[in-house]
């Protein structure tokens, strides 16, 4: 883990996703189990991350599988209610860490529940889907238009750590990245998930170094957001201001 990365992030959500995201220039992945065994012999303890399939009537087995090959945190998309969330704690039963990927309207709705449920360790705010959902054109216009605020307000009162999105490299994205972590230090985040933009979409460690010097650009992050933390509340609202308008331009364009 000498990229300066925090966590390696498996990706096994499949069920729905091209129906929900097959007309969107966006990022289905193709990982398999199999990739998990071949991660846990390099990532340290408790850093390794696995995106699972939304309940269905083979998630007991998948949960198991994924448990057994060595995931240290297990992710569920699109979960809707606090049902869902309470039967995944059930099937998980403490033997991983639990991270609810909070990116339906449901799922919004049903946060003060959640944040509640025996088992659950941490929150992700997904833009992605749920954006979708709202019938919005932009993926970041929940957070120009408060309800990212709304939930960030929840999970601040409920003490559970949460992140928000994804981040691109500094001075890159629709929205650049010094921008977004502004709002993650004001809303209070501490993670976000590495873009594909990040990356640029290469698929071997091979690629990434011919075109990027990765660790450098995790500084560069880092260092953005040392310095957004001492910033004043005046410049955060302000910073707040200036993204909400740049993401309403770009969604009207």
């Amino acid at each position: 883990m000498n990229s300066g990365a925090d966590r390696i992030f498996v990706d096994l959500e499949i069920l729905g996703k091209v129906k929900r995201q097959g007309h969107l220039n966006t990022l289905i992945s193709r990982h398999v189990i199999a990739d998990i065994y071949s991660l846990r012999a390099v990532v340290p303890p408790g850093r390794l991350m696995v995106r699972v399939n939304p309940l269905n009537r083979n998630s007991e087995i998948e949960i198991n599988e994924v448990i057994s090959a060595g995931a240290d945190i297990l992710m569920l998309p699109m979960y809707q209610t606090a049902n869902e969330v309470k039967h995944f704690c059930k099937l998980v039963a403490s033997r991983a860490r639990i991270c609810l990927l909070t990116e339906t309207v449901g799922a919004m709705i049903s946060l003060n529940e959640c944040v509640q449920m025996p088992g659950v360790d941490e929150i992700h705010i997904g833009l992605n889907d749920l954006h979708l959902e709202l019938g919005y054109n932009f993926m970041f216009e929940p957070l120009a238009d408060g309800f990212v605020d709304r939930m960030a307000q929840v999970l601040r009162q409920s003490g559970i750590p949460f992140g928000i999105g994804g981040l691109a490299r500094i001075g890159e994205g629709l929205i650049p990245a010094e921008l977004l972590l502004s709002e993650h230090v004001r809303l209070g985040s501490t993670a976000a998930i590495l873009s594909r933009t990040f990356h640029r979409e290469h698929r071997t460690v091979e690629e990434i170094n011919a075109e990027m010097q990765f660790g450098l650009e995790i500084t560069k992050l880092r260092s953005e957001l040392t310095r957004l933390c001492h910033a004043t509340s005046d410049k955060l609202e302000s910073n707040r201001i200036a993204i909400a308008n740049r993401i309403r331009r770009i969604a009207e364009a």
